[in-house]
C-alpha cells in the first residue's frame, strides 16, 4: 500500500508540471491520468467529487485531487497530495516575484505561450465530448445539460456554478423511486473540520487587526477570499486586483498584469498567483520577508477548501446510499457537463478568431481523440511552436 501511495505522489507531481489552461482544462487531465491511465477511481467518482468540489468554495481543481488522495490513502496522503500539487508552481510564481521586484525594467515576453490558450479551449472541448458521450442518458439529461452550458455562459458570476449543480441534483432526485434500495446505516458527522475552518478564519481576522502584522493580514485577507470564491482562480483574479493594487497598493497594476501573464504559462493551480501577490506585497523587505508574504498568502487561500473538502467527503459516501441522494448524481453530472461546454466556449470567446487559433484548437480535439499521445506532449509541442514560430 505505502508503494501505491508513492506512485500516485509520483503521478500528481508529473500532473502539477503538465496541467496549464485552468480548472476546466486540469479535469479533462484528471481524467486521462488518474481515470483511464492509473484508475484510482472511476469516471463516475471523478465528476461526482469534481461537482461536489465545485459546490463549495476554494480551488475546486487542488480540491478535487486532494480529495483523491484522501480516497486512496485518507487525510495522511491527502495532506501530502495538496503539498505536492501545489508546490512547484507556488515556487515558480514566487520567484517570479522576488525576480521582478528587483529589476528595473518590469517587463516580461510570454509571447512564446501564445498557443497554449487555444490548445487549452481544445482540452476542455474534449472533455465536454468526452463528458457528454459516457453520462448523458435521457432527454432530461440533454435538457439539463444544454441549460446548464447556456446559463453559466450567459450569467457570468461564480456564485451560479453550485446553484445550478444543486437545482439540477433536486430534478432527477425526485425519480429517486427508479434508485434501488442499498442497506444504509446511521451516520454521524464530524464538524471537526468544519470548527477547524471557521476558528481560524475568526482568529486569523482577530490576530491581525491586534498586531497589524502585514504577513498574518494577508494570510488573514487569502483565508477570507479563498473561503468565499466559487469557480476557480479565473474568478479571483479581478477581486485580488480590486482589493490588493486598487484599494490597498500593495502592488502597481504593471506588476500585476505581469505576474497575472506569467502564470498563464506555468503549470499547476491557478491560485498559485497569490504567492506571486503575497511576495510583491513585502517587496520593500528583504528576500525572507517575500518567502514569508508567498507562504502566508499561499497558505490563506489553499487552506479553507482543503478544510472544508474534508469535512464533507467523510460522510459522502454513506450519504449516497440514500436513493435522492444517489438520483440527484444524475442531474449534477448532466450540469456538470454543460458547465464544461460552457466553460469551452467562454475560453474561446478573448482568443482571436484566426485560422491559426481554430487550427490549434481542431488539432489539439483531433489529437487527443485519435491518439494517445500524453497530455504534456502535447502542452510541450505548443511552447516549443510558441518559441520557434
Amino acid at each position: 500500500m505505502v508503494a501505491r501511495h508513492y506512485i500516485f505522489l509520483r503521478d500528481v507531481l508529473l500532473f502539477a508540471v503538465s496541467a496549464f489552461g485552468g480548472p476546466q482544462a486540469h479535469f479533462a487531465l484528471m481524467f486521462d491520468l488518474f481515470v483511464e491511465k492509473r484508475r484510482y477511481l472511476t469516471e463516475e467518482e471523478l465528476i461526482e467529487l469534481n461537482a461536489l468540489c465545485q459546490i463549495l468554495p476554494g480551488p475546486t481543481s487542488t480540491q478535487t485531487v486532494t480529495a483523491i488522495g484522501f480516497k486512496i490513502g485518507g487525510a495522511p496522503l491527502a495532506y501530502l497530495t495538496l503539498l505536492v500539487w501545489v508546490l512547484p508552481a507556488v515556487c515558480l510564481m514566487t520567484g517570479a516575484a522576488i525576480t521582478l521586484s528587483h529589476m528595473e525594467e518590469r517587463s516580461f515576453s510570454m509571447e512564446f505561450t501564445r498557443f497554449i490558450q487555444p490548445m487549452a479551449v481544445g482540452f476542455v472541448a474534449f472533455a465536454a465530448y468526452k463528458i457528454s458521450f459516457k453520462l448523458i442518458h435521457n432527454r432530461l439529461d440533454i435538457f439539463l445539460m444544454v441549460v446548464a452550458a447556456t446559463i453559466s455562459y450567459y450569467i457570468r458570476t461564480p456564485y451560479v456554478f453550485p446553484v445550478l449543480l444543486l437545482l439540477s441534483g433536486a430534478a432527477t432526485s425526485l425519480k429517486y423511486r427508479m434508485q434501488p434500495k442499498e442497506e444504509k446505516h446511521p451516520f454521524s458527522v464530524n464538524w471537526a473540520n468544519f470548527f477547524l475552518w471557521a476558528g481560524v478564519l475568526i482568529a486569523a481576522a482577530v490576530i491581525g487587526a491586534l498586531t497589524q502584522s502585514l504577513p498574518v493580514r494577508l494570510f488573514e485577507n487569502f483565508y477570507r477570499n479563498g473561503s468565499l470564491i466559487f469557480g476557480g482562480g479565473q474568478v479571483l483574479v479581478p477581486l485580488l486586483y480590486t482589493e490588493f493594487v486598487e484599494f490597498k497598493q500593495y502592488l502597481s497594476s504593471e506588476e500585476f498584469l505581469s505576474g497575472f501573464a506569467i502564470v498563464q504559462a506555468v503549470p499547476g493551480p491557478t491560485f498559485s498567483f497569490t504567492a506571486y501577490i503575497g511576495a510583491m506585497s513585502m517587496q520593500n523587505g528583504t528576500v525572507g520577508d517575500q518567502l514569508i508574504g508567498a507562504f502566508a498568502a499561499t497558505a490563506g487561500v489553499f487552506l479553507p477548501g482543503t478544510f472544508l473538502i474534508f469535512f464533507v467527503i467523510r460522510f459522502w459516501d454513506k450519504l449516497k446510499k440514500y436513493r435522492p441522494v444517489r438520483a440527484s448524481l444524475e442531474g449534477i453530472n448532466a450540469a456538470s457537463a454543460g458547465v464544461v461546454i460552457g466553460a469551452a466556449i467562454l475560453l474561446f470567446e478573448p482568443i482571436p478568431s484566426t485560422s491559426i487559433n481554430i487550427g490549434i484548437i481542431l488539432l489539439t480535439f483531433g489529437v487527443l481523440l485519435l491518439t494517445r499521445i500524453p497530455a504534456p506532449v502535447i502542452i510541450i509541442g505548443g511552447l516549443l511552436l510558441g518559441w520557434l514560430v
